[in-house]
């Protein structure tokens, strides 16, 4: 199953501090907790996918791990090691940091803070070649995204200042009451009008309808380190989509995608090389000269290669990802048989064919070589 963004799990901003990622676990832990929803599989699930989620970004190290390279920052031997979490370690981690349900429980939850919006997040895909995951490398990309509206320089209004809400009276929250068996709960979300401001505007930009923003093109250098892999991605803070009205813009996310290669195949940090050789030179040994992602180089066949084998070019493979250790390349013989011979050539084959020293080797105690042994007896 795909990991979800941690980010997304928690249902935060990426540039959320510390006590906010342990607010929103706080409140998803007490939603999704077990002893809440005993019949609910999937409740559990979620209550696991959030202590996960958490477990990294409470930690700096991890947390800035997974910002650079995702999931595959934290995996286990990314140095950080695995979350990949049971029931049990999440209840665990629950009671570690919260200590029981009347401590959990007991805490109410903050004010909103009133105020311009943060944009949200964007997210796009980069095509990189094994070449350039040999060497990192810098690019620009073009991202259309929402941006300050230039008309209104993103306040939204043309002139009018702006009014506090009605629905929420500039407070930027509603409230919402639920009784369960647990007793009365209130959930504080978003004013739906205001969408968490406090106010409106009066006099709204014709260009961009009032919400201080439009979209446009706009290009952007990103730097790809060596070593990443198809999945990586890489966040651009403060690169995303504009906030309304003025707001803090999300980040960009470039999620990276390795194109293959006609020649190399991926295996880890090593790369894999088909290479055909005659022969003569499988049987006498032969120095060739082969290509690799950080150009020619010479490879040393052995007197008597088998069809099949793997040779090693060392160091000649990829980077590990923020390491300075580099994979192998890897040279797998492939013997090759002409399918048209000249007559002069017919006539040395021949000569060779009789060789006994030419011909495979026979089975020790093969099937055959037994009957003909009983019959001989």
């Amino acid at each position: 199953m795909t990991k979800r963004d941690y980010y997304e799990v928690l249902e935060v901003a990426r540039e959320a501090d510390g006590e906010t990622i342990k607010r929103a676990y706080r409140r998803l832990a007490m939603r999704f907790h077990p002893d809440r929803n005993p019949d609910d599989p999937e409740a559990g699930e979620r209550f696991k996918e959030a202590c996960e989620a958490y477990e990294v970004l409470r930690d700096p190290e991890r947390r800035a791990r997974y910002d650079r390279f995702g999931h595959a920052g934290v995996r286990s031997g990314a140095g950080a090691g695995a979350f990949d979490f049971d029931l049990a370690d999440a209840l665990r981690a629950f009671m570690r940091d919260f200590g029981g349900f009347e401590d959990f429980f007991g805490r109410g939850r903050g004010a909103r803070p009133r105020g311009p919006l943060r944009g949200t997040d964007a997210q796009m895909q980069m095509r990189v070649t094994l070449e350039e995951v040999a060497t990192g490398v810098e690019k620009t990309i073009r991202a259309r995204l929402l941006q300050r509206c230039g008309r209104c320089n993103a306040t939204g209004s043309l002139g009018g200042s702006p009014i506090t809400c009605p629905q929420c009276g500039g407070r930027g929250e509603v409230q919402r009451s639920q009784r369960s068996i647990f007793g009365q709960f209130v959930s504080i979300q978003p004013c739906p009008a205001c969408h968490g401001e406090g106010t409106v505007v009066s006099d709204p930009c014709p260009e961009c309808a009032g919400d201080g923003r439009t979209r446009s093109d706009r290009r952007i250098k990103v730097r790809i380190p060596a070593g990443v892999e198809t999945g990586n991605f890489l966040t651009l803070r403060g690169e995303g989509n504009a906030g309304p009205r003025g707001g803090p813009a999300g980040d960009l996310l470039v999620v990276i995608e390795v194109k293959p290669h006609e020649r190399f195949v991926r295996q880890g940090d090593d790369v894999v090389l088909e290479l055909s050789v005659s022969f003569p030179q499988a049987a006498l040994g032969a120095e060739i000269e082969v290509p690799t992602l950080h150009g020619p180089a010479t490879l040393e066949v052995p007197a008597g290669t088998q069809n099949g084998a793997v040779l090693k070019l060392a160091g000649m493979g990829l980077p590990q990802l923020e390491s300075d250790r580099r994979g192998d390349q890897l040279v797998r013989v492939r013997v090759w048989v002409p399918k048209r011979l000249t007559a002069e050539e017919r006539d040395r084959l021949e000569e060779l064919r009789a060789s006994e020293n030419l011909a495979p080797p026979g089975e020790e105690g093969g099937f055959w070589r037994k009957m003909k042994e009983a019959f001989t007896a």
